[in-house]
C-alpha cells in the first residue's frame, strides 16, 4: 500500500474485521483532483450490492472550487468498485446468508498512483465489546505514559 488518503477509524471501532480486500475504484477527473486535495471522508460510508456489481455509498468528495460547474461530480453520489467474481460471490454469500457486512477502510494511492480503496467483510459488534476495546485502549495508553515517565 502506498500513500493513504482517507480512513475509515469509526469501522475500526464499530466492527469485527474478518478478511480485507483491494478494490478499484470508477472515478471522473474532478472527483480524482479533490482525492489528491485530500477533500475526501469515508465516515458514513457503505457498500452494497446491485446486480452483481459492487458500489461505494454515501462515500463524501468534495468539490473544488476551482472546477467548472458542468463537470462537476456528485459530492455524496454511488461509485462503482472494481473486484475480481470470485470476490463479490464470496462477499455476497457472507453478507447474505452469514449476516456480515462489507465495509471501506481507506482510500490509498497504491505504488503506479493509481487510487485503490481496502474493503472489508465485518461483523457488527455489541455494546459490551466496543467497552472492552476502549478499556484495553485506555490501559495500553496508562502503560505507556508510565513507560515513558519510568
Amino acid at each position: 500500500m502506498g500513500e493513504t488518503i482517507a480512513k475509515n477509524k469509526k469501522a475500526y471501532f464499530d466492527y469485527f474485521l474478518e478478511e480485507k480486500f483491494e478494490a478499484g475504484i470508477v472515478l471522473k477527473g474532478s472527483e480524482i483532483k479533490a482525492i489528491r486535495a485530500g477533500r475526501v471522508n469515508l465516515k458514513d460510508s457503505f457498500i452494497r450490492f446491485v446486480q452483481g456489481e459492487a458500489f461505494l455509498f454515501n462515500a463524501h468528495i468534495g468539490r473544488l472550487e476551482t472546477t467548472h460547474h458542468f463537470y462537476a461530480h456528485e459530492e455524496r453520489g454511488s461509485r462503482k468498485l472494481l473486484l475480481h467474481k470470485k470476490q463479490i460471490a464470496k462477499m455476497v454469500k457472507a453478507v447474505e446468508k452469514d449476516g456480515f457486512t462489507v465495509v471501506p477502510l481507506q482510500l490509498y494511492f497504491n505504488d503506479r498512483n493509481i487510487v485503490k480503496i481496502q474493503i472489508a467483510i465485518a461483523k457488527g459488534k455489541q455494546l459490551h465489546d466496543k467497552r472492552n476495546d476502549l478499556k484495553e485502549k485506555d490501559m495500553k495508553r496508562d502503560m505507556e505514559r508510565s513507560m515513558k515517565d519510568y
